[in-house]
């Protein structure tokens, strides 16, 4: 076989194989990087590489170490679920850089994190003077969660008496790209009746809707492929 043909089938494969197993994984490996997520992206990714690129090698030999590295990760996670000690173990566990106002020294040291690289994270949640923070800990998937002292922390609507809803809806999305989303509609109890009804309402037809979401107060909001905008901001 030719080798760039070769190629560009391995690659093919290769990606393939890599969505399906990031599909079996899950989410977490995405979103929350822990050791354990760590190790399993970095080498599932050479191992995919080398299926891809490494002609010298067997492709059936890497189609199976990657398979079986990725069974190794799905059943590291299955198992973690069920045993804390496990999982405490594979992932770690969160560390408390900062307990009633005071930097714990002894855990930074322990973490390799520098004072810097703490007021560097404090800054990003727009904390710039340190006095305000009571715990600060950093999780698991190395970002950095913070609880103010009381006199620092946001007025909610609860603190100053204000009647909020029992609950919000969560937010529908009724077209996309001008096409309806027919399935959204039909999980809510919804369809197309109800929402041409709420077209005619604004002298609208499917042709003039972009996109359509139903908000978290029931209220319906369109935007049109047509915004009239007399004076916009950037066109190209």
């Amino acid at each position: 076989m030719n080798t760039t043909i070769e190629t560009i089938i391995r690659s093919i494969a290769a990606f393939v194989l890599i969505m399906i197993i990031a599909r079996i994984i899950g989410k977490q490996t995405l979103t929350q990087l822990t050791y354990h997520d760590f190790v399993s992206t970095i080498t599932l990714g050479a191992i995919t590489a080398n299926l891809a690129f490494n002609t010298d090698l067997k492709s059936w030999n890497q189609i199976t170490a990657l398979l079986t590295f990725s069974g190794i990760a799905l059943l590291i996670s299955v198992v973690s679920l069920r045993s804390r000690h496990l999982r405490k173990w594979v992932s770690g566990k969160p560390t408390i850089m900062m307990e009633n106002g005071k930097i714990l020294e002894h855990n930074l040291r322990k973490l390799r994190f520098t004072l810097d690289t703490l007021n560097q994270e404090l800054r990003e949640k727009d904390i710039f003077d340190i006095n305000e923070v009571e715990y600060a800990v950093l999780e698991l998937n190395g970002k950095l969660s913070v609880l103010k002292k009381p006199q620092f922390r946001q007025v909610t609507k609860k603190d100053l008496g204000v009647k909020t809803p029992a609950e919000s809806q969560f937010p529908i999305e009724l077209i996309m790209d001008g096409k309806p989303a027919i399935t959204n509609m039909e999980n809510s109890g919804l369809d197309m009746d109800w929402l041409n009804k709420q077209m005619r309402r604004r002298g609208l037809t499917l042709d003039d809707v972009c996109y359509a979401v139903r908000g978290t107060d029931g209220s319906v909001y369109f935007d049109l492929y047509h915004d009239q905008l007399k004076h916009p901001i950037n066109s190209e």
